[in-house]
């Protein structure tokens, strides 16, 4: 043992360095509690019984031992230094590699939100031999150098010398086998079609017709080859109103000229809002029927041509609201509350022109008149002219086929985003479906091609969607989410509609939902066209420009019915509609009018690409959740300006504020439990993003049935549960108190409090996180 202490003690020093030794003596009495403790170099002179003399020799001396123990506190704090060094040059480069990522310079593998703060745990999966992991700029090059403007070229000529893709019928359900089998040859993972059984309005055998009656005789005015979907069928006479957009405030204008609305057929003009929309405004006026036709000072060079529409205020089959059309005999006869059952027609601008000149009443406010020279707003007292529209649009049950393809996840197969465009068109289509088609096959064919050739490995799946009766009003897309509703609010987290994505070239129009600003912004920095970025030519204030959705957009249903977020975005021209969409002369050949039409339709495809790819990338999903805390103060500033009316009537707005303040707090606690947890950790990452993709969800009422009330959004949807619906009726406190309904403005505020407290605990967490106080 004492050969053992000396050789320790040359270790530390070459002089055996003092030890304690503890003795227990029993006392006589048989206490053996007492403690004897002896410093053997320091205590004893003449060493120990039965010790070698030698050690005694070099025992160490006290201000050796102090120094010895000095050295060992130096190597301690130094060995400290040293590993708190390594730490924060390990940390310092994962924070570098972190902000390339941000920039966009550098290899990352996930979101800039997530901050590589963790190393992350080696589980087997990060080690199984394979090509190498495809970091985001690889990626994104891999996209743009694959992507072919001549693929696109060649798809979109599969709609040249075809005049019509009408859905359900022969050409629509070739072009819905062309895909299918082109998703086959891209070697697509799944491929499938989906069946559904709808009720359509067509156009009868005999044309409908508009004619003037005068003096006891009638002149026709025009018998177009072009319907409206959903107009009541039959005669109706009237006498003739303009009404410039047909918008709510025009129709005010009207009544405030005393001009009476009721029994007589307005005459609108297109734009600002969808044709459902003017229908339904007219109705509410009292009007018997509509007449739409292009003013040719927007839609330049149309005078003889027609537009074919339709005026369901709603999406999908509107004989089977709320329930997906898979087989009618399933259901009661019941039909949406948007159908307008009044008569409906569109017809040219030169039909117009030559109606407003038999018209010898006011004449139209300088505003209203658009390019047509003579403008009447209606007849003189004593004019006895009237206006018959013959509508002999027929009911018919189609099939129609919506064509899917998917790559799918390798770590969450089951979590999706989709990108969609619509195949079927009245006319040839081709800005209106064939610009989409040929984008939606052409990032097919790459991202398999990726993914197939180059290593890449999606964590999650996409899904290609090609959906008929789009014309109708986004019927194959609505009946999809119908029909598998329980499934896709889940699993579904973005839908990128591709519908018309190049109608002009000089400016961008975008609606996305507010999740998604982010992750758009960082693409259109990414894309060129052809020389700038797209972030430059739309510049930094661009989501002040954002278009509302409109129930034009198949994204509309998605967003408003599914709560998925979803982003729209092509090209056009700000002063200068597309004038043929919707017409028999939207064809290749007037599509090709448009300067660098391959060239933005190549950028269009880039932008949609990139968004699907970094959504199925990235560890963390690149959904901006905070964003809707914007949304919601944006609106608090503008409910501000009522506080006082509101509480003159006994109520408050405080705990609608209330709500939108718990609303930013869980969206602060989501961001630091992203910040705390383990990135590595796939079920932890899993539970974080299932909570990011709910957001959207979580901001349909749940207090409104879906079958009543479909689009149940309370920033986006339709109905008085809506916020903005909230603020118009805020709004009568202070132009007309009289209006206002006590009741209703009750139910409001607590269907929009609850809707959002309700979406700031699901934000929050688990329930234990979360409480039912304000």
């Amino acid at each position: 043992m004492d050969h053992a202490r000396a050789a320790i003690s040359n270790l530390f020093g070459g002089e055996p360095m003092s030890y304690t030794r503890f003795s227990i003596a029993r006392q006589t009495d048989g206490d053996n509690s007492h403690v004897e403790m002896k410093l053997s170099a320091d205590d004893e002179e003449g060493g120990e019984i039965g010790r070698p003399e030698h050690l005694h020799a070099n025992v160490a001396q006290p201000w050796r031992t102090g120094k010895n123990l000095c050295f060992l506190v130096i190597a301690a704090v130094l060995l400290l230094l040293i590993g708190f060094l390594i730490g924060y040059l390990s940390y310092r480069g994962r924070m570098q590699l972190a902000a390339k990522c941000l920039e966009g310079s550098g290899k990352c593998e996930i979101t800039p939100t997530a901050s590589y703060l963790v190393d992350g745990d080696e589980t087997e999966e990060e080690e199984i031999p394979g090509p190498p992991v495809l970091y985001w700029p690889d990626l994104k090059n891999l996209l743009s150098d694959k992507l072919s403007a001549k693929h696109l070229e060649d798809s979109l000529r599969q709609r040249a010398n075809k005049y019509s893709f009408e859905a359900g019928q022969s050409e629509d359900e070739s072009m819905a086998s062309y895909i299918h089998d082109q998703f086959n040859s891209f070697l697509l993972d799944k491929v499938w079609n989906d069946e559904h059984y709808i009720k359509l309005q067509v156009r009868g055998s005999t044309k409908n017709k508009v004619s003037v009656l005068e003096d006891g005789k009638e002149e026709d005015l025009e018998t177009p080859d072009a319907y409206v979907a959903y107009s009541e069928s039959g005669s109706v006479v009237g006498k003739p109103v303009y009404v410039n957009y047909g918008l709510k405030t025009d129709f005010d204008k009207i009544k405030q000229s005393a001009i009476p609305l009721n029994g007589t057929i307005v005459i609108v003009r297109a734009g600002k809002i969808t044709l459902a929309e003017k229908v339904a405004n007219a109705k509410e006026a009292g009007a018997v029927g509509v007449l739409m036709y292009l003013d040719p000072s927007e839609y330049r060079n149309t005078d003889a041509l027609v537009p074919f529409g339709h005026a369901h205020l709603g999406t999908g089959d509107p004989y089977t609201p709320g329930f997906p059309s898979f087989n009618h005999t399933q259901f009661p006869p019941v039909e949406s509350s948007g159908l307008p059952h009044i008569a409906v027609q569109t017809i040219s601008s030169h039909a117009a022109s030559k109606l407003f000149s038999k018209m010898d009443g006011e004449p139209c406010l300088p505003q209203w008149r658009g390019g047509i020279v003579v403008c009447k707003v209606t007849l003189s007292s004593g004019s006895k002219m009237m206006v018959k529209l013959d509508v002999n649009n027929v009911m018919v049950d189609r099939k129609i086929l919506n064509i899917f393809g998917a790559v799918m996840g390798f770590e969450e197969p089951d979590r999706y985003v989709v990108i969609g465009a619509q195949r079927d068109s009245w006319g040839p289509g081709a800005a209106k479906a064939g610009v989409g088609t040929a984008i939606l096959l052409e990032l097919a064919r790459v991202i398999s091609d990726i993914v197939k050739n180059d290593g890449y490995k999606p964590r999650r799946s996409i899904i290609f969607a090609s959906w008929s009766a789009g014309d109708y009003g986004a019927v194959g897309a609505t009946e999809w989410l119908e029909g598998y509703s329980a499934t896709l609010h889940a699993k579904a987290f973005t839908y990128i509609n591709l519908d018309a994505a190049v109608l002009g070239m000089n400016d961008i129009k975008i609606s996305a939902s507010p999740l998604l600003y982010a992750l758009l912004e960082r693409t259109m920095k990414g894309v060129k066209e052809p020389i700038t970025n797209l972030y430059n030519k739309v510049g930094s204030d661009w989501v002040k420009a954002v278009v509302p959705l409109g129930l034009d957009n198949a994204a509309f249903p998605f967003l408003a019915y599914s709560g998925i977020p979803v982003v729209s975005f092509g090209f056009y021209d700000k002063d200068a509609e597309y004038p043929f969409l919707g017409t028999t002369q939207d064809t290749v050949e007037n599509l090709k009018s448009i300067n660098n039409l391959y060239t933005l339709l190549r950028a269009a495809a880039e932008v949609a690409g990139q968004i699907a790819l970094r959504l199925t990338h990235d560890h963390e999903l690149f959904l901006d959740f905070g964003r809707y805390s914007e949304e919601l103060l944006a609106f608090q500033e503008k409910f501000l300006a009522y506080d006082q009316d509101v509480k003159e009537l006994g109520l408050t707005l405080d705990w609608l504020y209330f709500a939108r303040g718990d609303f930013q707090r869980a969206a602060d606690a989501l961001r630091r439990d992203i910040a705390n947890s383990d990135r590595e950790n796939k079920v932890i990452r899993r539970a974080l993003n299932d909570r990011i993709m709910k957001v959207e969800y979580d901001f349909l009422s749940p207090y409104l049935s879906p079958k009543d009330v479909p689009l149940r959004h309370i920033f986006f949807g339709k109905g008085s549960h809506t916020l903005q619906s909230l603020l118009e009726h805020l709004h009568l406190l202070k132009t007309s108190r009289s209006s206002v309904d006590l009741n209703m403005l009750r139910e409001q505020l607590a269907l929009a409090t609850w809707t959002i407290k309700g979406a700031a605990n699901a934000l929050g967490g688990d329930i234990w996180d979360t409480d039912n106080e304000f």
